[in-house]
């Protein structure tokens, strides 16, 4: 990863500048051009160096609702069950773990009853028992991890 790209991923997940061209702003701060930092990201994001780029909203706040969701799935069915639950527009960040509950994922939804009727769904898709963990309590820690 160039020099380049490491400061514009550090500089990236502090927000864009809320600008016209947002990503001259960004390419001003790297003494750089625009065309070479859209150029950089795309390249960031096709090697998969970053899975995602885009903004984060609090859903919650949107009128939404959304819980963290795990699955102990047999390690043959894997991939088949990744690709059922994938499936479902309502879920994000889609993870396989070391765990007896190898399979972690977002479900969000415009209503708590939508989440659970999208988590009965992926029971009956999937014949496994989905475990749900809906947030109790929100604590903002700004992640950030340097590049």
């Amino acid at each position: 990863m160039s020099e380049l790209d490491k400061q514009l991923i550090n500089l990236l997940q502090r927000g864009l500048p809320v600008a016209e061209r947002p990503f001259l702003a960004i390419a001003e701060q790297l003494n750089s051009s625009e065309d070479e930092v859209l150029e950089r990201l795309n390249h960031l994001m096709t090697s998969r160096v970053l899975t995602r780029f885009g903004p984060m909203f609090d859903a919650v706040c949107l009128g939404g609702a959304f819980t963290l969701a795990a699955l102990a799935v047999p390690e043959n069915r894997f991939e088949e069950v990744a690709a059922q639950v994938n499936s479902f527009d309502e879920v994000a960040h889609n993870y396989r773990r070391t765990h007896d509950f190898n399979m972690w994922f977002v479900v969000g939804a415009e209503s708590e009853a939508e989440v659970n009727q999208v988590i009965s769904s992926i029971e009956k898709t999937t014949a496994l028992p989905v475990l749900n963990t809906p947030k109790l309590e929100e604590f903002y820690v700004q992640l950030y991890l340097p590049a």
